[in-house]
């Protein structure tokens, strides 16, 4: 029962000390649960293959990330006899192709969390085992897997209905079909990673926001194509919605974000990078209706001024939620938003980068009242007078982190 709760490397240790420890250490009720990254992560296929034989049906949660040398071949005796297997994280397995998905189709029945990010040999028939021999599938990790086309997702929706979060970053062929599929099949969606699925537009993610009404967390950066109708339609459907991110996507305006604030106020992280065209009046909406707020992103926010910060200052969620501020190249920023910040006693970093009407001085008054507060800011180094009598002196070009 004691080693039960030890982990890997004290497991081995344990099964050096005498011939009695060995047999417990190694039994496999021991060996529910195991994280080899931290351990070792050039093992070779033969060592999964040996801990699947050890374990058998006790293993429960096996992450092998990053584990490049681990194969398909691994992975289907693995899959054999590990079948009680819940958990498993494959994020970076590389050598790793649909055979194994057709092995966890087969064999791996109770499977609900399966992460197979940056394995680019997967395409749509991995979708479609996991679809026919997977029904209990809640979170599936296909990022950067960008030979998944809309066929592959209307496969897998069609056999794993209670899907609870899907990350399709990077998955650049996606077009707006396969949001339809998701919409339709998918009622207990809560988080939903789309970034730089650059072919979306409104059309396919109004259809998630209609379909998804338990939808908690959308990722939507760098979806260019998206405008305010998006944020219309989360505040229309989604209530429930507390991470928004959509970087880089320029056509957002203030009337989307007041629609969004008005009517989603558990928001608590919201990432705006660069949605150019955000004023004040954001900030104005955010600070009345979303007293959750704890993490947000301005940066490259360039019409945001000090009044819009004196508004977040003395909004709802100042005083004991907001946590994080990123303010990097808001050039209309000066020591005025400092001051209006200094009453957030929650608050542990905020970015100043290219920030140029930030001085040294507001940051140390922001300290006084705010002494853990972490301060990155970045001043430009003076320009060197010129060099008298011919020798040259040397300046150190490095940045300034307060």
């Amino acid at each position: 029962r004691i080693f039960s709760f030890l982990d890997v490397v004290t497991l081995c240790r344990c099964a050096q000390v005498s011939r009695a420890w060995n047999v417990l250490a190694l039994d496999g009720s021991n060996w529910q649960r195991i994280d080899l990254f931290d351990f070792q992560r050039d093992i070779e296929g033969r060592v999964v293959e040996n801990i699947s034989k050890r374990c058998g049906g006790f293993l429960r949660k096996l992450s092998l990330r990053g584990c490049l040398g681990v194969g398909d071949n691994a992975l289907r005796t693995f899959a054999q006899n590990c079948r009680n297997i819940e958990v498993l994280n494959l994020n970076g397995c590389t050598k790793i192709t649909d055979t194994t998905c057709t092995s966890l189709s087969k064999f791996c029945s109770k499977l609900r969390h399966l992460d197979l990010a940056s394995c680019t040999s997967i395409t749509n028939l991995s979708l479609k085992a996991l679809s026919e021999g997977c029904p209990l599938l809640e979170q599936l990790i296909i990022s950067w897997c960008d030979q998944v086309t809309k066929d592959g997702i209307q496969a897998l929706v069609r056999g794993c209905g209670g899907l609870r979060a899907l990350s399709l970053k990077g998955c650049t062929q996606l077009e707006d079909e396969a949001l339809k599929f998701i919409g339709a099949h998918c009622p207990e969606l809560v988080t939903l990673n789309l970034q730089t699925c650059v072919q979306i537009t409104d059309d396919g993610l109004i259809t998630i926001c209609r379909g998804c009404h338990k939808l908690q967390s959308l990722c939507a950066s760098g979806c260019s194509n998206i405008t305010d109708a998006i944020l219309n339609a989360l505040g229309q459907n989604c209530p429930r919605l507390r991470i928004l991110e959509v970087a880089r996507c320029s056509q957002l305006t203030d009337v989307g974000f007041t629609t969004l604030a008005r009517n989603c106020h558990e928001l608590e992280k919201m990432d705006l990078e660069e949605c150019v065209q955000i004023t004040d009046s954001t900030l104005i909406q955010l600070s009345i209706h979303c007293p959750r707020l704890q993490v947000l992103s301005l940066s490259h926010c360039e019409l945001i001024t000090d009044d819009g910060i004196r508004h977040l200052g003395n909004g709802a969620c100042a005083h004991d939620r907001l946590e994080v501020i990123e303010l990097d190249n808001c050039p209309l920023i000066t020591d005025a938003s400092l001051e209006h910040l200094k009453s957030c006693h929650s608050l542990e970093r905020i970015e100043l980068y290219d920030c140029q009407q930030i001085t040294r001085a507001g940051i140390k008054r922001l300290r006084t009242h705010l002494p853990n507060i972490k301060v990155h800011a970045y001043f430009a180094p003076v320009t060197p007078p010129p060099s008298v009598g011919g020798s040259r002196q040397r300046f150190c070009r490095c940045c300034i982190i307060l």
